[in-house]
């Protein structure tokens, strides 16, 4: 049997469509015994909502004319969520490019709720306070965050007009697999037909996108975040940083996240072979200490030149007496 709460609502769901609801239809629909219908009315009224009873042969009951139910009913605990939720969203990198749609969607959900949830939600919203600034990267266009998210699941080919890190604007067919977000940006990845590559592109950086006729099949197995992070470990920078790194994949993997980091196993039993993509070699000495296992630097010379110049400071500050 269902829960009574879930009843009432049912409740007032049939009595949303309109018309005059007779007391054995209602009982009907809901399984229950009329004086429980009774008891489930009496429970509406008492949450603010006018139901009308309506007496004699084709009496019953019926929401009061020019009534409009507010689009939610929410439970403190439910709207203290989705007002966060809108919340984090917007500082996370998680809201479009639609800048206002939050706000808008708080005040919206803030004017359907009881003054006394609302004025208790005001209180937290009022009170809080972030440790971490507010993420700054841009955001996609709803159309096409949505487009792609229906190509996705509808397993369609996908055109998009993507504008690379360097202005060139290109058109071109993609077969997607997965959105993800990742440190406040939005990607999608999927394979490129033409050349039949997986690629990754960021959302903020499509103009437009539509499907086109025809369907594909996802790989088995498929892990989107995973190529994603794989495909950022492999773009192009100004250093390649070979290491040999003397631990587990999990050990490893706490300071050099996959967006960083390509991890294999070596020939040696116990050593990982770590091939890192960098613009800059300034923060790797102080990662590379971190990581408290032993490791060689096969290349370039001029890390290892720093690692030893880390060693040194170390080394100097560790001896000097207050």
């Amino acid at each position: 049997m269902a829960r009574p709460t879930a009843q009432v609502l049912t409740l007032l769901e049939l009595l949303q469509s309109g018309g005059i609801r007779t007391m054995a239809e209602l009982a009907d629909r809901l399984g229950v015994e009329p004086r429980t219908v009774r008891r489930y009315v009496d429970h509406l009224i008492d949450l603010g909502v006018p139901v009308e009873s309506l007496r004699g042969r084709y009496g019953g009951y019926r929401l009061a004319a020019g009534y409009r139910l507010p689009p939610l009913m929410l439970s403190d605990d439910e709207a203290l969520a989705v007002l966060l939720g809108l919340v984090a969203g917007r500082r996370a990198g998680l809201a479009t490019a639609t800048g206002t749609a939050s706000e808008t969607a708080a005040a919206k959900i803030r004017r359907v709720l009881p003054s006394r949830v609302a004025d208790r939600l005001d209180a937290v919203l009022e009170s809080l306070a972030f440790t971490a600034e507010p993420g700054d990267v841009p955001a996609p266009q709803a159309a096409v965050l949505l487009a792609i998210a229906d190509a996705i699941r509808r397993r369609s080919p996908l055109s998009i007009q993507y504008t690379a890190d360097r202005g060139r604007r290109s058109a071109r067919v993609l077969h997607p697999y997965g959105l993800v977000n990742h440190s406040g940006r939005w990607y999608v990845t999927g394979v490129d037909p033409e050349i039949g590559e997986d690629r990754t592109f960021r959302l903020d950086r499509i103009a437009y996108a539509r499907t086109v006729p025809g369907s594909f099949e996802p790989p088995a197995s498929l892990d989107p975040v995973e190529r994603v992070l794989t495909s950022m470990a492999r773009a192009p920078y100004r250093h390649e940083v070979i290491l040999r790194i003397q631990g587990t994949l999990e050990q490893i993997r706490k300071r050099l996240p996959a967006s960083v980091a390509e991890i294999r196993d070596d020939e040696d039993e116990g050593w990982q072979r770590v091939k890192i993509r960098a613009e800059s070699l300034d923060w790797l000495p102080g990662v590379l200490a971190g990581l408290d296992l032993p490791f060689v630097i096969e290349r370039p010379e001029e890390l290892r030149d720093r690692v030893i110049a880390l060693a040194d400071r170390l080394s100097a500050s560790g001896r000097k007496l207050p």
